[in-house]
C-alpha cells in the first residue's frame, strides 16, 4: 500500500472528502462543486452524513426508521433481514425516501456489519437478539440504537453495557420516552421535591405470561426466503412456524423477555428509576403478590409494578384517558401520573401551576421517536452519553428481569445491586442467563 493509500484509509471519510477538496483546489481552477457536496442551501454534505444500517426491518423498525429518514444528516445505506419479503419492503421504503435504488440487501446481518462505510446500525430484531446483535456491532466499531428489550436475560444486559464500555461505542436503548415531553415534565415535578418526599412509584406492566409450548412444525421455507436457524439465532431450536416470524414470537419464554415483563416494564421502570434519581442502582428487594411485583429501594422507596389485565382498556387504578405505558409518583405531598396521550393529571390541583413553569415540556404523543432518535446521533456526532446510555439500561433492565424472576420463582427475592445477584438463592442466580444455541456461523 502507498503513502497515499495509508493516509486515506486511516482518516475518517468526512475529514478525508474536506482534505480532498482542499487539495484539489490547489491543482485545478475553477471547480464548480454542487452546492450538495458542501453542505449548502440546507444539504448535508456526503462526507457529514451518518451512514445508517438497519438490521431487522418489521413494523416497529418502521417506525422507528421513517423518523430517522427525515434527517437530512442521516443516510441509510443498508437493510438485513432473515426474511426475504421484508427486505424487499425495506428496500422500497428507502430508496422511495431518497428517490433511487441504492439499499443494498443482506439476509445475514454480519454481512452489514462487515460494511465500512456503516457509522451506526438500528437493530430492531425480536428480543433474543438484540444484546447479540449490538455486541456484534460495537466490536465491529458501529454505534447502536437498539429497540428494547436490549436484553433477554441479565447476563445479556450485563455484557451488553460492559462491551459499550470496553469498545466506546455509543449506544441508545430505544425507550423513548426518556425523551418525550410529557414524561419528562412528570420526573421533573417528582424530583423537584414538589411532591414532598417521594415514596411510591407505579409502573404498569403487562401480566406477566410463562409459555413453553412449541407451536406444531410446518415446512421450513428455503434459506432465502426465510434463515429459520439465523432467525432463531440463540434461542434453542424448535420446528418452525409461520406465526414466529410474522411476530407471534412474543409471549414464548424462548423468544421474550422476561416473561412479558419488559414490554412495557423497559418503558415504566426506566421512567420510575428515573425519578428515584436511581440510575445508577436499581431496587433491593422484589415480592411478587398475585397483582404486582413490590420491589423497594435501598433508600426505603417502593416501586409497584402494577399487572394490567387490560393494557388497552379498562384499568382499575389509572386514569385510562392518559394512554399507554402509564407511570405514577407519588410523596408526602402529592402525586403525578402521566402516560402516552401526554396528558398529565396531578394532586393537589395547585400543582397544576408547576406544571404550568414546565412549559418547555409541552405535551406530544408518547410513541414519537423522532426526539429520541435525533439525541442518539447527536451523540453519534459528539461521543457524548444519550438519554437512554448503557448504564441507564443496565439498571433498569436488571430490575425489569428481578421481578419477572420473582414472580416465575413465586417468592421474594435480594439482590446485591453493587455486583447484581441474587442473596443466597443459587436458584435465581441461575436464570440470571440462558445458554446460547451454536447457530450456524453464515
Amino acid at each position: 500500500m502507498d503513502n497515499v493509500t495509508d493516509q486515506r484509509a486511516a482518516m475518517p471519510r468526512r475529514d478525508f472528502l474536506g482534505r480532498s477538496i482542499a487539495a484539489g483546489a490547489a491543482f485545478a481552477a475553477p471547480w464548480v462543486i454542487p452546492a450538495t457536496a458542501l453542505g449548502r442551501d440546507g444539504a448535508v454534505a456526503p462526507g457529514e452524513r451518518i451512514a445508517l444500517g438497519v438490521i431487522g426491518i418489521g413494523p416497529r423498525c418502521t417506525y422507528d426508521l421513517k423518523s430517522m429518514l427525515a434527517f437530512n444528516d442521516i443516510r441509510c445505506v443498508a437493510i438485513a433481514d432473515v426474511q426475504a419479503s421484508r427486505r424487499a419492503a425495506g428496500k422500497s421504503l428507502v430508496d422511495q425516501h431518497y428517490g433511487n435504488k441504492d439499499c443494498a440487501l443482506h439476509r445475514d446481518f454480519r454481512e452489514l456489519l462487515a460494511r465500512p462505510e456503516v457509522d451506526a446500525v438500528l437493530i430492531a430484531t425480536g428480543d433474543r437478539w438484540h444484546a447479540p446483535a449490538s455486541i456484534l456491532a460495537a466490536k465491529a466499531g458501529k454505534d447502536v440504537y437498539s429497540e428494547k428489550p436490549c436484553g433477554l436475560t441479565i447476563a445479556n444486559c450485563q455484557e451488553l453495557a460492559d462491551t459499550m464500555k470496553r469498545t466506546g461505542r455509543v449506544f441508545q436503548a430505544g425507550t423513548q420516552r426518556r425523551s418525550v415531553p410529557n414524561f419528562q415534565a412528570a420526573v421533573e415535578l417528582a424530583r423537584s421535591g414538589k411532591l414532598g418526599k417521594l415514596h411510591t412509584l407505579h409502573a404498569s406492566v403487562y401480566t406477566p405470561t410463562l409459555d413453553n409450548a412449541w407451536l406444531p412444525g410446518e415446512p421450513t421455507p428455503a434459506r432465502d426466503v426465510v434463515d429459520w436457524d439465523l432467525w432463531l439465532g440463540p434461542a434453542p431450536w424448535r420446528p418452525y412456524n409461520k406465526a414466529y416470524v410474522s411476530g407471534g414470537w412474543r409471549g414464548y419464554y424462548d423468544f421474550d423477555s422476561g416473561a412479558r415483563l419488559l414490554d412495557w416494564g423497559a418503558h415504566t421502570v426506566d421512567l420510575c428509576q428515573w425519578a428515584n434519581g436511581a440510575d445508577d442502582t436499581l431496587p433491593v428487594e422484589y415480592e411478587p403478590t398475585p397483582t404486582n411485583v413490590t420491589a423497594r429501594y435501598a433508600n426505603g422507596v417502593k416501586l409497584v409494578l402494577d399487572f394490567l389485565k387490560t393494557p388497552f382498556g379498562d384499568r382499575p387504578g389509572w386514569f385510562n384517558h392518559l394512554g399507554t405505558c402509564p407511570v405514577r409518583f407519588v410523596g408526602s405531598e402529592g402525586w403525578v401520573e402521566t402516560g402516552d396521550s401526554g396528558e398529565i393529571e396531578v394532586h393537589p390541583a395547585s400543582l397544576k401551576g408547576e406544571l404550568k413553569s414546565l412549559s418547555s415540556k409541552a405535551p406530544t404523543v408518547g410513541l414519537d421517536v423522532s426526539a429520541h432518535a435525533r439525541d442518539f446521533f447527536d451523540c453519534v456526532r459528539s461521543r457524548g452519553q444519550t438519554a437512554a446510555n448503557p448504564k441507564v439500561m443496565r439498571h433498569s433492565h436488571i430490575a425489569c428481569h428481578a421481578a419477572a424472576l420473582a414472580w416465575i420463582l413465586k417468592r421474594k427475592l435480594t439482590i446485591d445491586p453493587a455486583t447484581e445477584t441474587f442473596i443466597d438463592d443459587d436458584e435465581a442466580n441461575g436464570l440470571r442467563s440462558r445458554p446460547a444455541r451454536d447457530y450456524r456461523a453464515g
